[in-house]
């Protein structure tokens, strides 16, 4: 079992967009092992993507409403209706605010083999599907979030609010 440091905000690889995923081999297979250790292992969890361990490589995994897995080089098709629930990040730890998803999801992807997969939620595992794919975008999801909420968010990251980890 490799459990993966967590890179936590302000660490630019968080900010950069992933890069797209062309070799399937061992390396992959061993990244997808180690994130879905790191994700085993981390309190108040639903995914981890490769970014939040300092690897630029479009690959999460999930465990949410009963789902369990990974999806390489993901694309969403995502409802017109929304909801609105606390969400929190393992980069921002301790903080939770109400943020705006898709309340259905619909995920476009290959697993670490290559072979093509689609995942398809509602509820918390279209808002980890959502969550874990705007990492592989450098986006972290305070960006999303809209007026008061958002200027709170800004204002507990710059005070240092949220429960750093060491790297």
């Amino acid at each position: 079992m490799t459990m993966r440091a967590i890179r936590t905000i302000g660490d630019p690889v968080l900010r950069t967009p992933a890069e797209q995923i062309t070799t399937f081999d061992t390396e992959l297979r061993n990244l997808v092992t180690d994130l879905m250790d790191t994700l085993l292992g981390a309190p108040g969890r639903a995914g981890v993507a490769a970014p939040q361990i300092g690897i630029s490589a479009q690959v999460f995994v999930y465990d949410a409403d009963g789902h369990r897995g990974h999806l390489v080089n993901p694309t969403l098709d995502l409802s017109d209706d929304t909801e609105d629930d606390d969400e929190g990040c393992l980069s921002i730890p301790g903080l939770y605010f109400p943020t705006r998803r898709a309340r259905h999801a619909t995920a476009h992807g290959l697993d670490q083999h290559g072979q093509p997969v689609t995942i398809t939620g509602s509820g918390f595992l279209a808002r980890a599907l959502q969550h874990e794919t705007d990492h592989l975008r450098g986006r972290l999801y305070v960006d999303t979030l809209h007026g008061d909420t958002r200027r709170r968010a800004l204002r507990e990251i710059r005070a240092g609010r949220y429960h750093s980890r060491p790297r």
